[in-house]
């Protein structure tokens, strides 16, 4: 009889020990979100959670504008933006030493497989 109490006892405990787990991590993901957002500052390089890069021109309560090329400043929910850039150097052309292929379309010959 004991052991079929403290079983009902543990299968009435674990639920509640998930959800408590559940409000706290989640309770601690939004104060890391919401430190993240108030440590934002005009000039940050940042990446939103679409992807979009850009720096940050203007900020106020609610909203900041990115830059996301020149002179194209975009405006957006702060909390769309999900990291600072670690990257600052992008490039848009290719290494060097990567291998072009010049026609559209064309689909990748051996050499440019990495076989």
């Amino acid at each position: 009889m004991n052991n079929n109490g403290a079983l009902s006892l543990l299968i009435f405990a674990l639920p509640l020990l998930l959800l408590g787990w559940l409000f706290f991590s989640q309770n601690k993901r939004m104060k890391q979100m919401r430190d993240f957002s108030s440590a934002l500052n005009v000039g940050d390089a940042v990446v939103t959670s679409s992807g979009i890069f850009g720096t940050i021109k203007h900020l106020d309560d609610s909203s900041a504008w990115l830059e996301i090329a020149e002179g194209t400043t975009v405006r957006f929910d702060r909390r769309a933006i999900a990291m600072k850039q670690t990257d600052t150097v992008a490039s848009d052309t290719p290494a060097a030493d990567a291998p072009v292929d010049d026609a559209p379309g064309a689909t990748p010959g051996p050499q440019q497989n990495g076989q």
